[in-house]
């Protein structure tokens, strides 16, 4: 009796732990029976209206470990810290981690860029999805797009010498950050879009001209280009293609690892494919290096 009292209060010592505010790996996340999924609204990965294709992806992954789901919204300024409990300050090349917050999540799935300084703080899932930043102007705007060629770094830096002179709408602490692509000391008026921590506004912001260009992403780029056909046009690439992917803390890698196995079980069997096509239609034809390797 005495050796059972014992595992029940362990038990019970372990539940208290789990289901506070921190960090959890694989098996204290088994022991809550819950998932924490920390998503911001963000084109169709997570929609806001409860669905999306991390959304999905990430309820399949909690079926697959055998625990409930639940999403935990965030914003793009605050879903490192929800995850970690300490805010990310970048110190041009140097990033350390203060401060003392509630963890709010297990894992991060929200189209989240794979970015140098995140890697120093974050463990990144195999790719989950592809992006790239691109450079974008209103449809009436005297800039002409970049002609292409088969070498994207020369695209690159024609596509930033056309900003040259202008202002530029960007996003600070996202993929939209001008200190992730040598935007800076370039003669752009960078003009940080403050008004709001979603991704998704800054066509809108565009087009009611507060500022020359802006800069998007392909994933949005995609979806804004069906609700404002024809009133902005792409000038050029602003970066190489990037991985988009589900991060996790340092202290989680079993949650990791098993979150990876699921993911290349869904690209085997289909389960993948289905929801690109289901939100992200067309996507294959940008990216089609992607769709077709294995990850």
């Amino acid at each position: 009796m005495r050796y059972t009292l014992g595992r029940v209060f362990a038990g019970l010592f372990l539940s208290v732990l789990v289901t506070g505010s921190i960090a959890a790996d694989l098996a204290e996340v088994r022991v809550r029976g819950e998932l924490r999924h920390l998503g911001v609204r963000y084109a169709n990965f997570v929609t806001g209206a409860g669905d999306g294709f991390d959304v999905e992806l990430v309820q399949g992954f909690a079926r697959h470990i055998g625990v409930g789901y639940r999403l935990v919204y965030s914003d793009f300024y605050s879903v490192i810290r929800d995850l970690l409990g300490q805010d990310v300050v970048r110190e041009g090349s140097a990033v350390r981690l203060t401060g003392k917050h509630p963890v709010r999540g297990d894992m991060i799935a929200t189209g989240l860029t794979v970015l140098p300084w995140r890697e120093r703080v974050l463990l990144f899932s195999a790719p989950t999805f592809p992006s790239q930043v691109m450079l974008i102007a209103r449809a009436d705007s005297r800039i002409r797009p970049i002609r292409g060629s088969d070498d994207l770094r020369r695209d690159i830096e024609e596509t930033r010498a056309l900003a040259v002179g202008h202002s530029l709408l960007v996003m600070e602490r996202t993929c939209l950050d001008p200190a992730n692509y040598d935007l800076k000391g370039r003669n752009i008026e960078l003009r940080a879009w403050t008004e709001s921590t979603n991704i998704n506004e800054m066509v809108p912001a565009l087009l009611n001209r507060h500022a020359d260009l802006s800069l998007l992403d392909v994933p949005d780029l995609l979806l804004d280009m069906k609700k404002w056909p024809g009133q902005f046009k792409v000038l050029g690439p602003i970066s190489e293609v990037q991985d988009l992917a589900a991060a996790f803390p340092k202290d989680a890698p079993e949650l990791r690892k098993a979150f990876d196995e699921y993911l290349r079980s869904v690209r085997a069997d289909g389960r993948y494919d289905r929801l690109v096509i289901k939100y992200y239609p067309g996507v294959q034809r940008h990216f089609p290096e992607f769709f077709v390797q294995p990850h």
